[in-house]
């Protein structure tokens, strides 16, 4: 992690974020009209690089997926309390919002357990901040 010192506060809030964990997964949503998951990008098969960022100043989370091809970023996807995360299999993991369900398909169940690891101390430490 660095600071910058700065009179913009968003300059620090930046450099404020760090990765709490990295894995490798394609991501995917759920098609409700062909009942299958899917690409979150049409047409952007294969693995991501994804992270989990925590924002130390204001204590958020994100998940941030890069597309290890081609550097695309695929998804930016904010944490929220409350959040529904279900480990559906040892290497599929999913989870909802009111308009789109998101899986993330792992390389390994290492790397699926790094992840859920730092999904649950995310749920968990934004449980913590709105007690």
């Amino acid at each position: 992690m660095s600071f910058l010192l700065t009179s913009n506060p968003c300059v620090f809030l930046l450099h404020s974020e760090q990765s709490i964990c990295q894995a490798r997964a394609s991501v995917m949503v759920y098609d409700d009209a062909s009942k299958k998951w899917v690409p979150i990008k049409p047409g952007q098969q294969g693995f991501s690089r994804i992270n989990i960022y925590h924002n130390t100043a204001n204590n958020t989370f994100r998940v941030v997926g890069v597309k290890l091809q081609d550097q695309q970023v695929v998804i930016n996807y904010s944490i929220v309390k409350g959040l529904k995360y279900n480990q559906a299999t040892p290497t599929f993991h999913q989870w909802r919002d009111a308009r789109q369900v998101y899986g993330l398909n792992f390389a390994s169940k290492e790397e699926a357990t790094t992840f859920s690891t730092a999904m649950m101390f995310a749920l968990n430490a934004l449980l913590d901040k709105f007690k």
